[in-house]
């Protein structure tokens, strides 16, 4: 349960002072913040139209191609269960690649906003 305690004698708070109204809607205006969307869309909207076209590949071959997805592999492994598992390591690629692409895109360009956005208020 949160309450509104003081704080502990001896600990300070250092919270950054709130920006504006005014300050969120200039910095969403900015040309740096527009490209960070880009930077943040580029990225994301192919991907997720890749993954989503891959996924409906699966469901569609599932439902029309029985034959083609039943073909045994290896023993009693088919091409359906490579097809899914590979749908979970499309999974963990893309999130990998995302957070790459943040850690390198992303977050420096956010830091440096939401900084300036600290000192400014």
């Amino acid at each position: 349960m949160a309450t509104d305690a003081p704080t502990p004698e001896g600990i300070t708070e250092t919270r950054p002072a709130e920006p504006t109204t005014e300050a969120f809607i200039a910095t969403q205006e900015s040309a740096e913040f527009g490209e960070l969307r880009h930077a943040y869309r580029s990225f994301a909207f192919p991907l997720t139209i890749a993954f989503v076209l891959w996924y409906l590949l699966y469901v569609l071959l599932s439902n029309y191609a029985g034959g083609f997805m039943g073909a045994k592999v290896y023993s009693n492994i088919n091409v359906a269960f490579v097809f899914g598992l590979a749908q979970f390591v499309t999974t963990f690629l893309i999130a990998w690649l995302y957070s790459r692409h943040a850690a390198a895109k992303l977050d420096p360009k956010a830091e440096a906003i939401k900084s300036r956005m600290e000192a400014d208020a």
